[in-house]
């Protein structure tokens, strides 16, 4: 079932987000101590604030924003919050985020939309390889989203592939809820093991974590490592416990789906203008219907492009493009800019690379230094000199390379804190 308003006229579409907007302005300058002081402070008058255009005459805020103010982020008292997540915050502390009963309605409504986006549906067994504990919003929305769309949930958490497989074949699910690297080693056990993977029963995974596609929505080298062995459809989402909102692929894989009734989305550039058509920026979003924390042009880090097309499937809403990379996460080097998942999409090109983490640091002349290292089946300066010819193919530029070994990798790479592999480190002084 797809809600009305998303394939509705972009007019009607837009008139309802506007509408959404004038309501959220005039709760949260009655109930947030944040708002309030930055609306006197900055002299704004929110009932001049009309339009999805008037936005840009309201700040922008940040995750440093949200660390330093916290509390006063609050909309309800302590006592009507249910749930406590948190996320990683930019200087230390975690940032903490209160739901009320209605926001994890509101995230059960979320997740359940963005499920039958990717083609769940009730009937469905659903195994769920992430944590639900720890704090982590995903987990629990996941799980919400599942019970309301009345699917089956098989609550296996993350990691251990014999413990993944025996659910597998025990409660047959039809779908999977995973980073996608470890769905490679689903597959590694499973031959290992003579499990015929192909005859499980999955139709499909929903990926979470890391991308799968390109900027042109073609498969890049996970997505196709996965699909050249696992006959399965890959549905790729994304998310953060800030919005508490998802956007996730339909059957098209052409990006994720906007809900208008959930989120206002902006993409800006450096200037914290909106982006031309076509181009990219940093996300920018406003939360609708969020009772304890909502949020007004929060800008996320992550540089994306929209996309206006309308859908085969039948949804006029906009689609956000797979993540280009982490605004502080942009590197410098030798005259050229890259992200980490370019780079990962070079080392995911070779099955000789079993593991690697990319290392970023400031030089002695003040610009960043890359070291990449990797633990390989078998070393030798031959491949050296592949992989980083096969950097300049690419990328125009080769890091340095170092071998080391996946005893020494994984640790880093797999940390039990972490809900999702962490393949990148950046030790720079001051980052963009």
């Amino acid at each position: 079932m797809i809600p009305k308003i998303e394939t509705a006229p972009l007019a009607e579409i837009k008139a309802f987000q506007e509408q959404k907007l004038s309501e959220l302005l005039n709760y949260v300058s009655e109930n947030s101590p944040f708002y309030k002081a930055l609306f006197e402070t900055n002299n704004i008058d929110i009932s001049t604030i009309k339009t999805l255009e008037d936005l840009q005459t309201l700040p922008v805020i940040s995750k440093e924003s949200l660390q330093k103010h916290n509390d006063d982020f609050l909309c309800v008292p302590a006592n009507q919050i249910i749930d406590y997540a948190t996320t990683s915050g930019t200087l230390g502390d975690p940032v903490t985020f209160g739901l009320t009963d209605k926001d994890l309605d509101r995230l059960a409504y979320n997740e359940s939309i963005s499920f039958a986006c990717a083609g769940i549906k009730e009937g469905d067994i659903v195994q769920l390889m992430t944590t639900m504990d720890r704090r982590f919003m995903a987990g629990l929305a996941y799980f919400l989203g599942l019970r309301k769309l009345k699917a089956g949930v098989i609550r296996v958490g993350a990691g251990i592939p014999e413990l993944q497989w025996d659910s597998i074949l025990k409660y047959k699910p039809t779908y999977l809820i995973t980073v996608p690297s470890f769905l490679l080693k689903l597959i590694e056990y499973a031959e290992k093991n003579n499990i015929d993977y192909n005859n499980s029963g999955i139709k499909g995974a929903v990926c979470i974590g890391e991308s799968l596609r390109n900027q042109d929505f073609s498969m890049n080298t996970l997505s196709t490592k996965i699909t050249d062995k696992w006959d399965i459809k890959l549905y790729s989402t994304y998310a953060s416990t800030e919005m508490s909102t998802a956007f996730t692929e339909c059957e098209h894989s052409n990006g994720g789906h906007h809900h208008p009734e959930l989120i206002i989305v902006e993409v800006l550039d450096e200037n914290n203008k909106s982006v031309g058509d076509g181009e990219s920026g940093e996300l920018t979003f406003t939360t609708l219907g969020l009772e304890a924390m909502p949020l007004i042009r929060f800008k996320t880090g992550d540089i994306v492009k929209l996309h206006h097309e309308p859908c085969k499937c039948g949804r006029n809403t906009l689609r956000v493009g797979p993540v280009i990379g982490r605004k502080q996460q942009m590197i410098k080097y030798k005259g050229t800019t890259l992200y980490p998942p370019a780079m990962n999409d070079v080392l995911n090109d070779f099955p000789l690379i079993e593991s690697y983490i990319i290392e970023i640091s400031t030089n002695d002349l003040g610009t960043d230094e890359i070291v990449i290292k990797i633990a390989v089946k078998e070393q030798s300066d031959a491949f050296l000199q592949q992989l980083k010819d096969h950097f300049r193919a690419k990328l125009r530029v080769s890091p340095k390379i170092e071998f080391t070994t996946k005893e020494i990798l994984n640790p880093l790479i797999y940390n039990p804190m972490s809900r999702k592999p962490i393949h990148f480190f950046d030790t720079r002084k001051s980052t963009f």
